[in-house]
């Protein structure tokens, strides 16, 4: 016999409200999606909510340990959180996917170091103003008859505490005799 991943876990019914704590918030999520609250699925939200800023779905996998569920488990669960909008994703500058969080707080836009693929968050000014930005072009895109309409932003840079240390570090000539 098979066991159920499904649980029957208390929150599975329950309307969202102000005193929930983020997990519960992300599985009514889930529910009014239409999908099911599995164990996999709590225990991947749960390790997202833990990491707090944007994370691969390598480091996921390690942070819930081989015996919560497999890779292909988590590959799925990001892809269906994905599209129901519970996640975003972020990138690396190799390419390399990130998800974070969404639990219907603004768009959180990142600064990812080129040489050590550290994510910060954007200043918030910064952050405000590219909202403001970026609304005006999806106002403009739904005018034009375009639904659906979403967007990733990241920037890429060479952060100073790097250069720095690079310079700190750095071999001098070796006179030719």
């Amino acid at each position: 016999m098979i066991a159920s991943t499904q649980t029957n876990h208390p929150i599975a019914g329950v309307k969202n409200g102000k005193d929930q704590s983020p997990v519960e918030i992300a599985c009514y999520k889930l529910k009014e999606a239409g999908l099911r609250i599995t164990q996999p699925r709590v225990a991947i939200l749960a390790a997202l909510i833990k990491a707090g800023h944007p994370t691969s779905i390598d480091a996921l996998h390690s942070e819930l340990g081989p015996k919560s569920c497999d890779i292909v488990t988590v590959y799925r669960c990001m892809a269906a959180f994905e599209s129901i909008g519970l996640v975003r994703r972020a990138f690396l500058i190799n390419g390399t996917s990130l998800y974070e969080i969404n639990l219907g707080d603004p768009n959180r836009y990142h600064v990812v170091c080129k040489e050590t693929n550290q994510v910060q968050e954007l200043d918030a000014a910064s952050a405000d103003e590219l909202r403001r930005a970026v609304q005006l072009v999806e106002d403009s895109l739904r005018a034009q008859g375009f639904s659906d309409v979403g967007h990733i932003v990241e920037f890429f840079v060479k952060s100073p505490t790097v250069s720095r240390t690079h310079a700190e570090v750095s071999v001098p000539a070796v006179p030719v005799s």
